[in-house]
């Protein structure tokens, strides 16, 4: 009798219990569901499930995610990236070292595909396409007034398909038609490599791509069996590539246990990169070109040889690109580039220019005000705000923001009339020299040499003919500043035809003849030049 009175009493106490246990447990996991929720990625999930459950419109929420990746990824610093999973393979491919596709060169002009040039035994070579050629059609697409890119992304496609090309070719009136049978085009990253003079060699690198090493290292070869004895490795426009092709390059020149590189993040630890004494040219005398395009890959090259005081480096200050992007790919094949660790040069620099997380804008236009100071025009301009360290020997470098050369070669612009800049800029001078070099292909392709070409330009009075030219296009002529310009215009006129007719180590070497940094490299290893 008196337990059945304590039931009731007992329930009420259990009742009561549970409902403060439930009460306890129901704030303590809402409080720390509440707390992951406002903190870092499992925010952000739930600001997406709220749109995509509550947001007045339908919203694709594929494409908001899309856009919101790179928005994150800039706020870190400028050269962390997310690349859409349809652009990833494009992006890769100057560094992968080839991609499928028909093997030419073009550019646009008046909105058309024209031929530029062929890969020599490429799909289009074998088919009988040749420069000066338009392209108008791609199977059923109509190229004409599309945009380069996707140009482009109907020209390449999946090896051993079929294309087929409507072609217009200069004095028919009819078009021909291709079927190409796309193949591996190569990327080359040397754009030219050939004997400056009867000892100094000359190697222009565009890029560090997976091929740049072995590209290197034949023309290296080459060179030596010309009888090169001292080198000048131009690295300048070279916005980078793979670290470790870098290293690979600089190692030639090293001997064993020399510090490379260093890098060095807050999730990764310092790793070194020494040479291990195997390099090919390690007495080599070497110049090592750069300027404001030089940067990240090539600022390791650089950075490596004026530490260890193996090379002298010529020209202006390079971008200051100091940071280890880790490719990481998702599922759907698009790739976030982020950033993990810093480079270091050998004596201790970390060349990466100042940013500030947020501002990609201002980080990329401080080139312009590097110019607008006068760096490009004189050495005192170099604005050094870093510390200074030693190389090897002693001599003083500087930190904080790219590789300043041990010479340096300002931007000759004393000749450069209004006149001139509007006959660049407008496209005044690239038109009239793909017009002119359409005109006369057959007589541009019987010289033998770049220096029989030029003096067969050179007795063309193409100074005249462009003025003329210019002037049915809108740009008055101005005798004054075309006399004070001269040389100015028959460099990009004749330069112009020589790329538009002829492989580009033969441009190349048309504009290394009167280089004032080119010039000032030779003097390094015979001073009397």
């Amino acid at each position: 009798m008196k337990n059945s009175r304590l039931i009731p009493l007992l329930l009420a106490l259990a009742v009561v219990l549970g409902i403060v246990v439930g009460t306890f447990y129901a704030n303590h996991f809402s409080g720390n569901r509440l707390s992951i929720i406002n903190t870092g990625s499992n925010k952000i999930n739930y600001l997406l499930q709220m749109v995509d459950n509550q947001y007045v419109d339908t919203v694709d929420m594929n494409d908001l995610v899309e856009q919101a990746m790179p928005k994150i990824l800039s706020e870190l610093d400028p050269h962390s990236m997310y690349i859409p999973s349809n652009d990833a393979e494009e992006a890769n491919e100057d560094l992968k070292g080839s991609f499928s596709g028909v093997g030419i060169s073009f550019n646009m002009q008046k909105d058309t595909v024209n031929v530029m040039g062929l890969i020599p035994g490429g799909p289009a070579e074998k088919v009988g396409l040749l420069p000066g050629d338009r392209i108008t059609q791609a199977d059923t697409i109509n190229l004409i007034g599309i945009n380069q890119h996707d140009v482009v992304r109907h020209l390449k496609g999946e090896k051993g398909s079929v294309v087929r090309l409507k072609v217009f070719r200069h004095g028919r009136k009819q078009p021909l038609y291709f079927n190409v049978v796309r193949g591996d085009i190569p990327v080359k990253s040397i754009d030219a490599a050939y004997m400056l003079r009867d000892k100094t060699g000359y190697i222009r690198v565009k890029s560090f791509g997976e091929q740049t090493y072995s590209e290197f290292m034949i023309a290296m070869a080459r060179l030596s069996v010309e009888g090169m004895k001292d080198l000048v490795l131009d690295l300048r426009g070279n916005r980078g590539g793979y670290m470790h092709i870098a290293i690979q390059m600089a190692n030639e020149f090293l001997p064993s246990r020399q510090l490379i590189v260093y890098t060095q993040g807050r999730k990764s630890p310092r790793e070194d990169y020494y040479s291990d004494g195997r390099g090919s040219f390690q007495r080599l005398p070497v110049v090592v070109l750069i300027d404001e395009g030089s940067a990240s890959s090539s600022e390791i090259v650089a950075g490596a040889l004026q530490d260890n005081d193996r090379a002298t480096i010529v020209g202006r200050r390079s971008f200051g690109k100091g940071l280890v992007q880790q490719p990481m790919e998702f599922k759907d094949g698009s790739v976030v580039r982020l950033t993990i660790a810093r480079y270091y040069t050998p004596s201790g620099r970390c060349i990466q220019k100042p940013y500030q997380p947020g501002h990609d804008e201002d980080y990329e236009n401080e080139l312009i005000e590097r110019y607008e100071r006068g760096e490009y025009f004189t050495q005192d301009s170099i604005q050094q705000s870093g510390p200074e360290y030693k190389t090897r020997q002693g001599r003083t470098v500087y930190g904080g923001g790219g590789i300043t050369p041990d010479i340096f070669v300002p931007e000759d612009t004393s000749d450069v009339t209004s006149y001139y800049r509007e006959a660049i800029f407008d496209g005044h001078i690239r038109q009239f020299a793909f017009d002119y070099t359409d005109d006369n292909r057959p007589t541009l392709s019987q010289f033998s040499s770049v220096d029989e070409l030029n003096r067969h330009l050179l007795r063309q009075n193409l100074l005249e003919r462009f003025a003329v030219y210019a002037e049915t296009q809108g740009l008055r002529r101005r005798n004054l500043m075309l006399h004070r310009s001269r040389h100015l215009f028959e460099r990009a006129i004749i330069g112009s035809i020589i790329y538009n007719a002829r492989p580009v180590e033969d441009y190349i070497q048309y504009i290394n003849a009167d280089d004032p940094t080119i010039a000032r490299a030779l003097q390094v290893f015979e001073p009397s030049v």
